[in-house]
């Protein structure tokens, strides 16, 4: 590994110096680092401090201890801070962007657009566009949505565009805040969406409001929660990679509609497709984390299932609950 090799994924030379070096020697004292490292003391204590902040070094069992992050966690921490940096960073070039637009009307000059990025002014424009964009797909849209409820119109509108692509065979993948299940009229329309083929997941907290289409074309709103001030359309395929690779982190750390919107209560003789799922998993999965990911949901959520179907079985265990399944023909 090259000196600041982690520059990256938003680490200094000085942080990346003292994490590296906790992972070969995790008993060092703080107070040390600096001498040992060859590191002006406030910037290695200031170094400490951020890697504490950020979850790449902890507290240990004896006072005074640190110990490191897993190296695969923090790369993982760090994807994810660097990728919602990515995000926030787009949403002010796109703010910075209209200011600058309003600035140079004062000198009757309009200001060019950089190459590959249009401004979208107003909802009108964005809407134009998106028309555009997804009659156009031939092969994947990727959404994320973060409002909770959806003006009428635009809920409307985009169950006509998603609809109608889904009946052309381009896959539509979406997700949504968990608020928004509180909303029927959002719940039918999603429904309406998986029965024609989407896959949606649900996540608790969503920032970032992303449409983005073939891995060409990516739409950011100025306001994630108000899409009528306008739009920032990259073309840009560096700008659109770290879009894609941002929708992929969310959509990982989301759970599946279907399993959520199934309730676990069972009838005596009828078990659901989902708990039936739930049971197999329990009976050939060999970790919960691999259940989990097989049935698009965390690991929390999954084991909350197991729970809810053991105790209708009256099982107090998993094995119990597999041979119990077993008699009743559920497995």
């Amino acid at each position: 590994m090259h000196p600041n090799e982690m520059a990256v994924l938003g680490l200094s030379t000085e942080e990346e110096l003292i994490y590296r070096h906790f992972l070969r020697e995790p008993g060092t004292d703080p107070d040390t680092l600096a001498q040992r490292l060859s590191l002006d003391g406030p910037a290695a204590a200031e170094a400490v401090e951020r890697l504490r902040l950020i979850g790449l070094l902890r507290a240990g069992a004896a006072a005074g201890q640190v110990t490191p992050a897993d190296p695969e966690t923090a790369v993982a921490r760090l994807t994810e801070l660097r990728l919602r940096s990515l995000y926030r960073e787009i949403q002010r070039i796109t703010q910075s962007r209209h200011i600058l637009d309003m600035l140079r009307a004062e000198t009757g000059v309009p200001l060019p657009t950089p190459r590959g990025i249009e401004q979208l002014n107003d909802w009108p424009e964005v809407r134009t566009r998106i028309d555009d964009l997804a009659f156009f797909a031939r092969e994947e849209i990727l959404s994320v949505e973060p409002r909770v409820e959806i003006p009428s119109e635009q809920l409307s509108h985009t169950r006509q565009l998603n609809l109608r692509s889904l009946r052309r065979g381009v896959r539509l993948r979406h997700v949504v805040v968990r608020g928004a299940l509180d909303r029927p009229c959002t719940v039918e329309y999603l429904g309406e969406l998986v029965s024609h083929g989407a896959r949606v997941r649900v996540a608790d907290e969503i920032s970032e409001h992303i449409l983005v289409y073939d891995r060409h074309a990516a739409l950011v709103p100025i306001d994630p929660w108000n899409t009528g001030r306008g739009a920032l359309l990259a073309h840009s395929s560096g700008l659109v990679n770290n879009l894609v690779t941002l929708f992929e982190k969310i959509w990982d750390q989301a759970e599946s509609i279907s399993v959520l919107l199934q309730k676990p209560e069972l009838d005596d003789g009828v078990l659901p497709e989902a708990s039936r799922r739930v049971l197999t998993l329990m009976c050939t999965a060999g970790k919960d984390e691999s259940a989990a990911r097989d049935l698009g949901v965390s690991v929390r959520t999954y084991r909350r299932h197991v729970a809810d179907v053991m105790q209708r079985l009256g099982a107090a265990s998993r094995a119990q609950a597999a041979l119990l399944a077993r008699e009743r023909g559920w497995i």
